[in-house]
């Protein structure tokens, strides 16, 4: 058996600076806009890019953990009532609820939800790729879930793929994306960015 020659020198500095995220340090970068479905009702919500290029439709995101890995992680924290709208992932993307209840609900087309169900903490949920798929947090108060993805380029393609109701109801708020992925924001993003980033973390944590 041949002896791995590779190896790793990373000092405390480097492993604190570049391998490690602190829950209070992460929760303040919170991104308010991260898909063109984040401005509508029912889907506000703070996403978290934790490891590598998560799903996102704003340029302007920036993962914590930027080394390359075989998978990508991200966190959500939605207020009561809200998560992401119906939408599909060419990926797989699994998710586990650290607090609070979550409906999922999934359906084979964009017109139809066929199934649903609803998990709690430490449950855990895996959805295929070009499975429709949506989620809220059913909970009376603020609530946070882990996601996993599979690698996947981000930029690459349209991504995530909605169904037309969604793309339709944030084109009425001038939210687009454009062929690559990339959303195309309104002039007043940034204000409107602010609002919704304070109007999230006014919630309980």
């Amino acid at each position: 058996m041949m002896e791995d020659t590779k190896k790793t020198n990373i000092t405390n500095e480097e492993m604190e600076n570049n391998w490690i995220v602190r829950f209070d340090e992460m929760k303040e970068r919170g991104i308010p806009l991260m898909f063109i479905d984040s401005i509508l009702p029912g889907h506000q919500r703070l996403n978290y890019a934790l490891v590598g290029d998560t799903a996102s439709e704003n340029p302007e995101y920036n993962p914590i953990i930027t080394e390359p890995h075989g998978f990508q992680i991200g966190m959500v924290k939605a207020p009561p009532g809200n998560g992401p709208a119906y939408h599909t992932h060419d990926y797989i993307e699994a998710f586990l609820p650290l607090t609070g209840d979550w409906r999922f609900y999934w359906g084979n087309s964009p017109d139809e939800i066929e199934g649903e169900t609803i998990i709690g903490p430490w449950d855990l949920i895996s959805l295929p790729p070009h499975l429709y798929r949506g989620f809220e947090n059913i909970s009376d108060e603020d609530a946070w879930c882990f996601a996993v993805l599979e690698q996947h380029e981000v930029f690459d393609k349209r991504d995530p793929k909605w169904a037309p109701q969604i793309v339709k109801r944030a084109a009425e708020h001038n939210f687009n994306a454009d062929e690559k992925g990339k959303m195309i924001p309104p002039e007043n993003f940034k204000e409107l960015e602010k609002q919704m980033a304070e109007k999230l973390r006014m919630g309980k944590k």
